[in-house]
């Protein structure tokens, strides 16, 4: 079975034509209205005005004459990815700006209307580079989906459990270090992934922690016991449940029973069916409930390229499979993954049976609450940001608008 987005899964993804007239009108009110609206955890009939980007007010279906009638198609909040290395031939560690305002640009086409680019372990220039690339793209402007930060995953990892992260590169994690990529980023990093056990006395746990950055655990041998100091000095996230991390044993519960056992941290999971058995992302979203559960796609490059190409993932080979999961080249090492966010609801639903308000929580409101911007994002509500994404039964994406400009 393949739950793995390719570029030929024609029944996912629908394209309506761009209507150009609509994104110059962003500066004027709109209506949209739809027979079901994601409003307060169920689907209501309404309408939804919308000026200079944000939802202005949220009125009774068919109150005003509207711009756009979804009819009985679902509007629910713009999907948020909060750990994507890339896509469309391209990686945030590239540096590239026209790279980086492509994938902006085009993502909608999946739902994501908010990101982190993120980086993966590399040598201090090629860091320096990416994160001074997101920084200066989102300085001189962009279209598309909103950059609300840069994930910083790596290089403070653990060698037994580097996964794909190139091992020449991984580095002992300063608190002086990191302040020059902070620099370089002009502030723009807000998520870090990190091996605590290998943060002597957990110092830049501390630091990211008090100045405004999230701290996630991952890419570690962490016991139970070295995890749950990591919480008590500052983390509040954990990177891909289940992998990256020793497996869940009953005597020794490590990261993966640290996600469990501890509700109220959230924990990020790659919901494509082939990372996490369908089996294990049910336990997880039942242990976390619908407020600390984190979908993400953790895709490379080659997500929305045509299959069978040469890529790279900080600078070792990889390929991509018939099961569309990406390794290094010629081992079974998974490398990262090319699902759409759209199709990880769809599995995460009719496959992994996790009920729907819960699974729209992870990919909207939750990592807007894990970051600190559920105040303009993850939720429909007047005051709002208008990221709104129109879902086909098949959860197909018919519509996607970005702070109110149509982008599909």
């Amino acid at each position: 079975m393949l739950y793995l987005n390719r570029a030929g899964d024609r029944g996912i993804l629908r394209r309506q034509p761009y209507d150009n007239n609509i994104r110059k009108r962003r500066g004027h009110t709109m209506i949209i209205q739809s027979k079901r609206i994601w409003i307060a955890g169920q689907f209501i009939a309404a309408q939804l005005e919308i000026q200079e980007g944000k939802i202005l007010r949220v009125l009774p279906y068919g109150s005003r004459q509207a711009d756009e009638d979804c009819g009985n198609d679902r509007i629910v909040p713009g999907f948020i990815d909060i750990h994507t290395h890339g896509a469309y031939n391209f990686d945030t560690n590239d540096g590239e700006p026209e790279g980086l305002r492509e994938w902006m640009r085009r993502i909608p086409e999946e739902g994501v209307t908010s990101i982190l680019p993120t980086t993966v372990t590399q040598m201090p220039d090629v860091l320096e580079k990416a994160v001074a690339n997101v920084a200066a793209v989102a300085r001189e402007g962009y279209e598309g989906a909103e950059m609300l930060g840069i994930h910083f995953e790596g290089p403070y990892l653990d060698m037994e459990y580097k996964g794909a992260q190139p091992p020449e590169a991984i580095a002992k994690a300063t608190v002086e270090q990191f302040k020059r990529y902070q620099e370089a980023a002009e502030g723009m990093i807000k998520y870090i992934t990190l091996a605590p056990e290998h943060d002597a006395d957990f110092a830049l746990t501390r630091y990211c922690s008090q100045n405004g950055v999230v701290v996630s655990m991952g890419h570690s041998s962490a016991t139970y016991e070295q995890a749950l100091l990591g919480i008590a000095n500052g983390a509040t996230s954990m990177t891909h449940v289940y992998n990256g991390m020793t497996p869940y044993h009953h005597r020794k519960p490590g990261l993966v029973g640290t996600a469990l056992r501890v509700r109220d941290i959230y924990g990020e999971v790659i919901c494509d069916g082939c990372h996490s058995h369908l089996a294990a992302l049910n336990n997880f979203f039942t242990a976390k409930g619908r407020d600390y559960s984190i979908m993400i796609s953790d895709s490379l490059r080659a997500k929305h390229c045509p299959p069978g190409g040469a890529y790279q993932l900080g600078g070792h080979d990889i390929e991509i499979g018939e099961d569309g999961l990406a390794r290094l080249k010629g081992t079974e090492t998974i490398a990262g993954s090319t699902l759409f966010l759209n199709r990880g609801l769809k599995i995460l639903v009719e496959d992994a049976m996790v009920p729907f308000d819960t699974a729209l929580n992870s990919c909207t409101i939750n990592p807007a609450r894990c970051l600190g911007v559920d105040d303009r994002k993850g939720r429909i509500a007047a005051g709002l940001d208008a990221d709104l994404v129109r879902l086909a039964d098949d959860y197909g994406v018919l519509q996607t608008w970005c702070r109110g400009a149509k982008m599909l």
